[in-house]
Protein backbone atom coordinates (compact mmCIF):
# COMPACT_ATOMS: atom_id res chain seq x y z
CA UNK A 1 0.00 0.00 0.00
CA UNK A 2 2.57 2.64 1.32
CA UNK A 3 6.10 1.87 0.15
CA UNK A 4 9.57 3.12 0.92
CA UNK A 5 12.80 2.32 -1.15
CA UNK A 6 15.88 3.32 -0.77
CA UNK A 7 14.93 7.38 0.68
CA UNK A 8 17.38 9.14 2.63
CA UNK A 9 16.28 12.59 3.57
CA UNK A 10 19.12 15.21 4.29
CA UNK A 11 18.61 18.66 6.25
CA UNK A 12 20.84 22.14 5.87
CA UNK A 13 21.88 23.25 9.29
CA UNK A 14 24.27 26.33 9.08
CA UNK A 15 27.01 24.80 7.39
CA UNK A 16 26.37 21.19 7.73
CA UNK A 17 23.88 18.73 6.85
CA UNK A 18 21.73 16.95 8.88
CA UNK A 19 21.14 13.47 7.66
CA UNK A 20 17.60 12.16 8.90
CA UNK A 21 17.35 9.12 6.94
CA UNK A 22 19.98 7.26 5.61
CA UNK A 23 18.55 4.53 2.68
CA UNK A 24 15.91 3.22 4.75
CA UNK A 25 12.82 0.84 2.68
CA UNK A 26 10.02 -0.03 4.22
CA UNK A 27 6.51 -1.61 3.20
CA UNK A 28 3.25 -0.99 4.84
CA UNK A 29 0.85 -3.92 3.68
CA UNK A 30 -3.14 -2.87 3.47
CA UNK A 31 -5.07 -3.16 6.41
CA UNK A 32 -1.87 -3.39 8.40
CA UNK A 33 -0.86 -1.57 12.20
CA UNK A 34 3.03 -0.08 12.22
CA UNK A 35 4.24 0.99 14.88
CA UNK A 36 7.77 2.95 14.07
CA UNK A 37 9.36 3.53 17.09
CA UNK A 38 12.90 5.27 18.12
CA UNK A 39 14.30 7.85 20.22
CA UNK A 40 13.70 11.63 19.31
CA UNK A 41 16.06 12.68 16.46
CA UNK A 42 15.72 9.23 14.99
CA UNK A 43 14.34 10.04 11.54
CA UNK A 44 10.81 8.22 12.63
CA UNK A 45 8.89 11.09 11.73
CA UNK A 46 10.28 12.23 8.90
CA UNK A 47 9.62 8.62 7.29
CA UNK A 48 6.35 9.39 8.16
CA UNK A 49 5.60 12.51 6.35
CA UNK A 50 7.80 10.99 3.95
CA UNK A 51 4.65 8.40 3.67
CA UNK A 52 2.09 10.87 3.92
CA UNK A 53 3.27 13.41 0.88
CA UNK A 54 3.79 15.99 3.48
CA UNK A 55 7.57 16.33 2.72
CA UNK A 56 10.03 14.77 -0.74
CA UNK A 57 13.35 12.41 -0.16
CA UNK A 58 16.39 13.55 -1.09
CA UNK A 59 17.05 10.73 -2.70
CA UNK A 60 14.72 7.08 -3.23
CA UNK A 61 11.30 6.74 -4.24
CA UNK A 62 7.74 6.49 -2.22
CA UNK A 63 4.75 4.67 -3.04
CA UNK A 64 1.23 5.04 -2.38
CA UNK A 65 -0.50 2.07 -3.74
CA UNK A 66 2.31 1.58 -6.55
CA UNK A 67 2.43 4.49 -7.77
CA UNK A 68 5.95 6.85 -7.47
CA UNK A 69 4.63 10.26 -5.41
CA UNK A 70 7.46 11.37 -7.02
CA UNK A 71 5.66 11.19 -10.37
CA UNK A 72 2.58 13.01 -9.16
CA UNK A 73 1.69 16.57 -10.10
CA UNK A 74 1.27 19.11 -7.08
CA UNK A 75 -2.53 18.52 -7.35
CA UNK A 76 -2.27 15.19 -7.33
CA UNK A 77 -0.19 15.41 -4.05
CA UNK A 78 -2.71 17.56 -2.54
CA UNK A 79 -5.61 15.59 -3.70
CA UNK A 80 -4.16 12.15 -1.77
CA UNK A 81 -3.41 14.29 1.35
CA UNK A 82 -6.62 15.53 0.98
CA UNK A 83 -9.18 12.57 0.55
CA UNK A 84 -6.93 9.33 0.97
CA UNK A 85 -4.62 9.70 3.82
CA UNK A 86 -5.78 11.05 7.48
CA UNK A 87 -2.97 12.92 9.72
CA UNK A 88 -3.09 12.66 13.82
CA UNK A 89 -0.41 14.76 15.60
CA UNK A 90 0.75 15.19 18.92
CA UNK A 91 -0.58 18.70 19.39
CA UNK A 92 -4.22 17.63 17.85
CA UNK A 93 -3.77 20.52 15.39
CA UNK A 94 -7.79 21.96 16.10
CA UNK A 95 -8.65 25.36 15.23
CA UNK A 96 -9.38 26.99 18.15
CA UNK A 97 -12.26 29.12 16.22
CA UNK A 98 -14.48 26.26 15.23
CA UNK A 99 -16.77 23.56 17.25
CA UNK A 100 -15.85 20.48 17.71
CA UNK A 101 -18.04 18.94 14.98
CA UNK A 102 -16.91 22.00 12.48
CA UNK A 103 -13.11 21.11 13.03
CA UNK A 104 -14.52 17.29 12.23
CA UNK A 105 -16.45 18.77 8.79
CA UNK A 106 -13.46 20.53 8.30
CA UNK A 107 -11.58 17.93 5.53
CA UNK A 108 -15.06 18.13 3.77
CA UNK A 109 -15.81 21.24 3.71
CA UNK A 110 -12.26 21.91 1.73
CA UNK A 111 -13.08 19.31 -0.61
CA UNK A 112 -15.64 21.55 -1.70
CA UNK A 113 -19.02 19.88 -0.14
CA UNK A 114 -21.73 21.91 1.15
CA UNK A 115 -21.93 22.93 5.03
CA UNK A 116 -24.94 21.01 5.74
CA UNK A 117 -24.13 17.83 3.72
CA UNK A 118 -20.48 18.10 6.04
CA UNK A 119 -21.94 18.44 8.94
CA UNK A 120 -23.55 15.01 8.78
CA UNK A 121 -20.56 12.63 8.61
CA UNK A 122 -18.50 14.81 11.31
CA UNK A 123 -21.99 14.01 13.75
CA UNK A 124 -21.06 10.55 13.18
CA UNK A 125 -17.73 10.72 13.27
CA UNK A 126 -18.38 12.45 16.60
CA UNK A 127 -20.68 9.76 17.42
CA UNK A 128 -17.85 6.92 16.80
CA UNK A 129 -15.29 8.00 19.40
CA UNK A 130 -17.88 8.58 22.01
CA UNK A 131 -18.32 12.27 21.87
CA UNK A 132 -21.41 12.90 20.10
CA UNK A 133 -22.91 15.56 23.26
CA UNK A 134 -19.87 17.57 22.68
CA UNK A 135 -19.93 18.60 19.12
CA UNK A 136 -20.93 21.94 20.21
CA UNK A 137 -17.97 22.74 22.11
CA UNK A 138 -14.41 24.21 21.18
CA UNK A 139 -11.09 23.17 21.66
CA UNK A 140 -10.36 25.29 25.10
CA UNK A 141 -13.85 23.93 26.47
CA UNK A 142 -12.34 19.92 26.10
CA UNK A 143 -9.43 18.20 27.30
CA UNK A 144 -6.25 16.50 26.03
CA UNK A 145 -8.34 13.62 25.48
CA UNK A 146 -11.37 14.55 24.32
CA UNK A 147 -9.08 17.19 21.57
CA UNK A 148 -7.52 14.21 20.17
CA UNK A 149 -10.36 11.95 20.21
CA UNK A 150 -11.84 14.99 17.72
CA UNK A 151 -8.75 15.29 15.58
CA UNK A 152 -9.20 10.94 14.88
CA UNK A 153 -12.61 11.86 13.77
CA UNK A 154 -11.32 14.59 11.69
CA UNK A 155 -9.21 12.51 10.02
CA UNK A 156 -11.64 9.48 9.51
CA UNK A 157 -14.30 11.69 7.99
CA UNK A 158 -12.79 11.68 4.79
CA UNK A 159 -12.65 7.57 5.25
CA UNK A 160 -9.35 7.42 4.48
CA UNK A 161 -6.76 4.28 3.07
CA UNK A 162 -4.22 5.31 5.48
CA UNK A 163 -3.98 6.74 8.94
CA UNK A 164 -0.79 8.37 9.81
CA UNK A 165 -0.55 9.26 13.88
CA UNK A 166 2.86 11.18 14.84
CA UNK A 167 2.97 10.41 18.93
CA UNK A 168 -0.70 10.60 19.34
CA UNK A 169 -0.63 9.90 22.98
CA UNK A 170 2.43 12.08 23.77
CA UNK A 171 0.45 14.86 25.34
CA UNK A 172 -1.83 12.88 27.24
CA UNK A 173 -2.05 11.07 30.41
CA UNK A 174 -1.47 7.60 30.84
CA UNK A 175 -4.97 6.37 31.36
CA UNK A 176 -6.37 8.56 28.35
CA UNK A 177 -3.17 7.22 26.19
CA UNK A 178 -4.63 3.52 26.50
CA UNK A 179 -8.20 5.02 25.68
CA UNK A 180 -6.46 6.46 22.19
CA UNK A 181 -4.51 3.65 21.60
CA UNK A 182 -7.03 1.33 21.76
CA UNK A 183 -9.26 3.50 19.24
CA UNK A 184 -6.32 3.63 17.19
CA UNK A 185 -5.81 -0.05 17.04
CA UNK A 186 -9.64 -0.64 16.37
CA UNK A 187 -9.07 1.72 12.86
CA UNK A 188 -7.80 -0.79 10.48
CA UNK A 189 -9.60 -2.73 8.28
CA UNK A 190 -8.20 -6.03 6.23
CA UNK A 191 -7.50 -4.97 2.46
CA UNK A 192 -9.24 -1.38 3.13
CA UNK A 193 -7.18 0.82 5.45
CA UNK A 194 -3.57 1.09 7.18
CA UNK A 195 -2.38 2.72 10.47
CA UNK A 196 1.11 4.06 11.34
CA UNK A 197 1.88 5.36 14.19
CA UNK A 198 5.18 7.35 15.33
CA UNK A 199 6.08 6.38 18.90
CA UNK A 200 8.80 6.58 21.46
CA UNK A 201 6.68 4.35 23.64
CA UNK A 202 7.38 1.05 24.35
CA UNK A 203 4.00 -0.02 25.19
CA UNK A 204 2.23 2.36 22.97
CA UNK A 205 4.46 0.77 19.66
CA UNK A 206 2.87 -2.69 21.12
CA UNK A 207 -0.73 -1.85 20.17
CA UNK A 208 0.52 -2.19 16.40
CA UNK A 209 0.93 -5.73 14.73
CA UNK A 210 4.65 -4.88 13.66
CA UNK A 211 7.28 -2.56 14.92
CA UNK A 212 9.98 -0.82 13.08
CA UNK A 213 12.72 0.09 15.14
CA UNK A 214 14.56 2.91 13.46
CA UNK A 215 17.82 4.54 14.87
CA UNK A 216 20.09 7.20 13.14
CA UNK A 217 18.11 7.41 10.32
CA UNK A 218 18.15 3.76 9.29
CA UNK A 219 16.13 0.81 10.66
CA UNK A 220 17.58 -1.20 13.23
CA UNK A 221 15.23 -4.06 13.91
CA UNK A 222 11.37 -5.53 13.00
CA UNK A 223 9.26 -7.34 14.90
CA UNK A 224 6.26 -8.79 14.88
CA UNK A 225 3.28 -8.75 17.60
CA UNK A 226 1.51 -12.16 17.88
CA UNK A 227 -0.91 -11.38 20.67
CA UNK A 228 -1.20 -7.26 20.31
CA UNK A 229 -3.64 -5.22 22.17
CA UNK A 230 -5.88 -4.70 19.77
CA UNK A 231 -9.77 -4.17 19.83
CA UNK A 232 -12.60 -1.95 19.58
CA UNK A 233 -13.84 0.15 22.83
CA UNK A 234 -15.96 2.54 23.33
CA UNK A 235 -14.90 5.45 24.85
CA UNK A 236 -15.76 6.24 28.34
CA UNK A 237 -15.45 10.46 28.54
CA UNK A 238 -12.04 12.38 29.74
Amino acid sequence: MMEAKDVTKHYPQGVRIVKALQGVSLRIETGEFVSIMGPSGSGKSTLMHLLGALDTPTTGEVFFHGRALHKMSDRELAALRRERVGFIFQFFNLLPTLKAVENVALPLLLAGMGRTKALIPAYEGLERVGLRDRAEHFPDEMSGGEMQRVAIARALVINPEAVLCDEPTGNLDSKTSEEILRLLASLPEPGKRSVVMVTHDAHAARFGNRIVHIRDGRVESEERIQENLRHVVTLSHA
